[in-house]
């Protein structure tokens, strides 16, 4: 792919729908160079998915050049046309639009296969009510310079199908009436937070911590200490992983308070192994020794000292 504009690409390698001049008629038409590009395109890239389907004669010559643009940028198009059924009324001008306004942001082309594949909708965001917004919130409200955006972005791509005074607004006023003061950690390291909906995921962690026997004040503090906690599942993580601490390992609440990272690990490929093996061996570890440490540093820990017996 050339390092020129997105736009300048797009528009050379994807071929313009528009009618060729009369004096080109030595020249094969748009649409049969189009034809020739897919003709020549691997099945697995094009016709191995359910939108180009075995009748791609019939699909309207603008979608198979969204489908060929796609696939050119390293774009799965399958899954973003699925995932975001407007790209197939989109144009590609508006597309282009949007490719030029990620790079004016410092975005680079080598960023967008994953920044689309991931949030195919950013394809059909409106730039000035949706993608403005947000690098306005991250300028004006996290502070982040300029020079900076393709680092969050990156960090986080979901960040821009979030609407600023919908979602990343409330989300940051809820973290930061919490005790989380630091903007920096949540554009560069905890920017998914910002991207949560605060009635749906944010505040049921929290409600779940407190019903296990924490305070509330308690339960902010982990948070705080882990931010990852807000990321996990209630169902899949926190209730698995506290049944097994509580009724196998028969630990106290005051060990999770002083090491909220316990539901970072993984229950089956770390902790309940970790744990047989010290019961095993009769060690008595916190859980940090116990999680923490590396394979080598763990076995000194639960090897059997010289004169015990």
């Amino acid at each position: 792919m050339p390092t020129a504009s997105a736009a300048t690409a797009l528009h050379s390698l994807c071929i313009s729908s528009q009618t060729p001049s009369p004096t080109s008629s030595s020249s094969p038409s748009n649409s049969q160079q189009l034809n020739i590009h897919l003709s020549t395109k691997p099945k697995s890239l094009l016709q191995n998915h359910p939108l180009y389907p075995p009748t791609q004669a019939n699909l309207s010559f603008q979608i198979k050049e969204k489908i060929l643009c796609l696939e050119i940028m390293g774009v799965d198009s399958g899954k973003a046309l699925s995932l975001n059924p407007s790209l197939h009324s989109a144009s590609l001008n508006s597309i282009e639009g949007i490719i030029s306004f990620l790079q004016s942001k410092g975005i680079l082309q080598k960023d967008l296969p994953r920044i689309f594949g991931m949030c195919p909708k950013v394809l059909t965001a409106n730039i000035k009510t949706d993608l403005e917004s947000v690098f306005n919130f991250l300028s004006h409200d996290l502070k982040v310079p300029e020079h900076d955006f393709r680092k969050v972005i990156n960090k986080c791509p979901r960040l821009l199908t979030s609407r600023a005074r919908d979602q990343l607004k409330p989300a940051l006023f809820y973290l930061q009436r919490l005790g989380f003061k630091d903007l920096n950690a949540l554009a560069y390291q905890d920017s998914v937070l910002l991207v949560s909906n605060v009635e749906n995921t944010l505040i049921p962690k929290l409600k779940y911590l407190e019903s296990i026997g924490f305070s509330k004040d308690e339960a902010v503090l982990m948070v705080l200490r882990c931010p990852g906690l807000f990321t996990f599942s209630v169902e899949n993580n926190f209730k698995p992983k506290f049944e097994y601490f509580n009724l196998e390992m028969r630990g106290k609440l005051e060990e999770l308070k002083e090491f909220p990272q316990y539901f970072a690990f993984s229950l089956e490929k770390r902790i309940k192994p970790r744990h047989m093996q010290a019961l095993q061996s009769g060690a008595r570890l916190s859980l940090p020794a116990m999680l923490k440490t590396s394979d080598e540093e763990f076995n000194a820990l639960i090897k059997p000292k010289p004169g015990r017996g």
